[in-house]
Formats: C-alpha cells, structure tokens, sequence
C-alpha cells in the first residue's frame, strides 16, 4: 500500500528522476552497501545468511555495471534506486533489508563524499602533469629573453624559464586546495538517516574505516545537508581554470604572427575551413572559455545551496550536475594545456628580438640615477623626458647624443649607455624571486624540489 492515491503526474517522474547524472556514482554505491551490510550482520542487526546473500548480489551488479550490463529500468529514480531493486532480485527477500539503518540522504551524501574524495586526488595527480611540464619547459627556457608585459605593453624583460614558472607556482597553489578539499572529505555522513540518527545499534566507524575515513560526522543534521566539500572542490577548480585561462590567453598572443614567440604543436591546433593557411590555437582559447563555465558552476551550487533550511531537500539533487561538470570541463583543461605545453617550439629569436627593445631599459636608467642620490620620482621624470625625446625625434634611446641625456639628469654619462646593453637588464634583477640568472636557477631548484 502505498501513502499517495494517485500516481506522480509523468513531468514529476521526469524532473524527479536523477539517474541520467548520477548513475556515474555506482561504483561509490555499491563500496559503501558492502560496507554498510557488513556492519550491519557484524552488530547483528540482520542475519549473516541475509548479509552474504546481499553481498553476493552486490558482487553480480559491481560486474553488470562494470560491463556496461545492467538491467535498469523505466521506473528507477536513481542509481541508488537502481541498486537496491536489483539486488533485490538477486537475492530474494534478502535484499529488503540492505537498506536498514539507512535514508537516501545520508546514503547519497556518502556516495557525493566517496567521488569528491578521488576526484580531488585525481585533479591533484593533473595538477602535478602539467606544473612538471612547465618545469620542464621552464628548464629549456632559461637562457631565453622575452618581454614582461604590463597592460599588455612591453614593460622589462624577463627569462622565459621566469615567465613559464609564474604559471607552476599558480599550480602549486591549486595543488594544496585541493589537497584542502581530500582533507574536507575525511569525514563519514553514513549513520546520520535522514535527519536525526537510526534507531539501531551500528557502529558508524566500523563503516569509516572501511571506507577510508578518518572520523564520522558528529551531528547529523548537518551530515545530510552538508555539501560544503562539493562547494570547496568547485571552488578550486573555479581557480584553476582560471590560472589556465590566463596561460591559454597568453598562448593565443604568443603564437599569433603579431608576436611570433611559440608554435603551438598540430595535435591541439585545427585549421579552417575556408582559409587554408590558417593554424589555429582552439584549444588556448578554449581554456579561457572554460574557467567562466566552471565558474558558473560554483555560482549555481551557491545558489541551490543558499537559504536552504535544514536538513536534506530535493534542492540538492541537483549539487552533483555542477560538481561532475567542473570535475570533467577541468580535467580535459589540464590535459589540454599540458599537451600544449609539451609539444610548443619556442622561437628563441623572436622573443629576443623583442627583448631587445631599448625602451624596456628606462626603469634601469632610472634606477641608476637612484644610486646617485636622485629621489626616485625625479629620476622617473627625467627617464620620461629621455624617452620623450627618442620617440618623438624616431630615435632609439642608445642614438641619443651626450647632449640630449645630459639635458635630462647630470648623472646620464656614459655607464649610462652601458646599462642600455640587454645583458645587463636582467642580470640586474638580483632580488629575491626576481628574473636574474641565479635567481632563477633558484626557483627552478625550489619547483623540483616541490614537485618532488
């Protein structure tokens, strides 16, 4: 007998039902039956004839699952759903008690815990692919000049190792939320029922050390209502998409023939369908379209999430839509951006060349009348006035004459034009994290030794 007199009306069944999604969380279902029926006929709360006859049956699913075999069903809801029928078909009368101690709120939420757990453990092992590629790249580039830019515009120069490793310590920190976010799963939901407990004997840590937790959540309202770990591993990936989106962006310039400075490898790159010439970097410029659709993601779960009362409500059946897709859109992101850092050619001239713009230099020019007692704002105004006068008259700042630097500051003689010599402009960069020589072989010890 049922508590309702009619029948769910066909477009309830339809946004009811949440199969379609998470039908990916079975292997997660059916680790954590084991691990409850064990539990279970171990407090006996059911019998040990019961318990094998369901594990036997959760055995036979684990395979049809595996192989793509599973006999579902028009009227299943869900994969949890899906499960308990079946092994109910296996083993008989059995299987009615597989779900005893237990609600879907604190069973799904276990599932939602269990897949966050390795999908972080599996971004993390993504993570460290592409920051070895750039430390790789990194190390190749290190006597390689190119511009640093600000406002897109040529500002000092830089080693292209200095560049590559910007994005590897922006990994770094990637890396250790989502860390953060293996240490929010550590916590079992299962045990909590619906709302308020069960009214059995269990031994919840039995069940956490099955499962690979390291404590059992201690109030269980908030076991069954708690997605702050999909919000935590979302919010990560909102970050790291967008670190990617920025390296896509920069990829898109540099291999543009305005800039010239990277050719990006034919396996990440597609040509047109009118212009044959054409090499274009679509998968760059799908990295920086990405991170907003991840971003999207964790506005979305803050929404469902917002204002909601305790504890459990349909509202976060919908948690794990956003969490597979910022799960999945991030992961292709990584191996998308390591293949293209893997297979680019950096062309060492071009960037050189461009480095070799004597108008990147002031900022030295300025330092130097630093050192000789000049305040920094009038040595700052006196390099502008340089650089005033060499662009207006289509001059270098090295085709000035004695004259014209003189006019500018007393203090521009002659090591003057020595600083106008690009070997020297980041050599100078001696400060800790800077873009000198032994500065940089310093952070490429330290990422090796991060990495480790």
């Amino acid at each position: 007998m049922s508590r309702f007199s009619e029948p769910p009306d066909p477009a309830f069944d339809e946004i009811n039902r949440s199969l379609d999604v998470d039908r990916r969380l079975w292997p997660y279902d059916v680790r954590q039956s084991r691990a409850h029926v064990r539990m279970l006929a171990a407090r006996e709360i059911i019998p040990a004839a019961d318990a094998d006859a369901i594990l036997a049956a959760l055995d036979t699913v684990h395979a049809e699952l595996a192989g793509d075999r599973f006999p579902f069903e028009e009227s299943d809801e869900d994969i949890h759903m899906a499960i308990e029928r079946r092994v109910t078909e296996l083993a008989g009368p059995a299987g009615a008690r597989m779900h005893t101690g237990r609600s879907r709120n604190d069973q799904v939420a276990t599932d939602l815990v269990l897949y966050t757990r390795e999908a972080a453990a599996e971004t993390v092992l993504r993570i460290e692919g592409l920051m070895g590629a750039l430390l790789e790249a990194a190390r190749e580039g290190t006597g390689v000049t190119l511009p640093g830019y600000t406002h897109l515009q040529r500002a000092q120069p830089v080693f292209l190792a200095h560049h590559l490793l910007a994005y590897f310590w922006m990994l770094g920190r990637d890396r250790e939320r989502f860390r953060f976010v293996e240490a929010q799963c550590s916590v079992l939901p299962l045990g909590a029922g619906a709302l308020a407990g069960v009214n059995f004997d269990t031994n919840r840590r039995m069940v956490a050390e099955e499962l690979g937790f390291e404590a059992v959540a201690p109030n269980s309202l908030d076991a069954v209502s708690n997605r702050d770990f999909v919000l935590d591993y979302i919010s990560a990936a909102a970050t790291c998409a967008t670190h990617l989106s920025r390296l896509g962006a920069e990829l898109v310039l540099w291999s543009s023939q305005e800039f010239g400075f990277v050719e990006l490898p034919d396996a990440w790159t597609s040509g047109s369908s009118l212009m044959p010439q054409k090499k274009n970097p679509d998968a760059a410029e799908l990295l920086r379209a990405k991170a907003p659709r991840v971003a999207g993601d964790l506005a979305s779960l803050h929404g469902v999430i917002h204002a909601l009362p305790l504890a459990y409500n349909k509202d976060l059946q919908e948690d794990k839509e956003y969490l597979f897709d910022a799960a999945d859109t991030l992961a292709l992101s990584l191996a998308a951006a390591q293949g293209m850092i893997e297979g680019a050619t950096f062309d060492a001239e071009r960037m050189a060349e461009a480095a070799a713009d004597e108008m990147i230099a002031a900022t030295d020019l300025a330092d130097l009348l630093v050192t000789r007692g000049v305040p920094f704002r009038e040595a700052h105004a006196a390099i502008a006035g340089l650089v005033r006068v060499a662009t207006d008259s289509g001059r270098t700042l090295s085709e000035l004459s004695d004259e014209e630097l003189l006019a500018q500051s007393e203090h521009l003689d002659g090591q003057a034009r020595e600083l106008l010599r690009r070997e020297s402009w980041t050599a100078s960069k001696v400060s800790e994290g800077g873009t000198s020589p032994d500065r940089v072989a310093e952070q490429l010890e330290a990422a090796a030794r991060l990495l480790g």
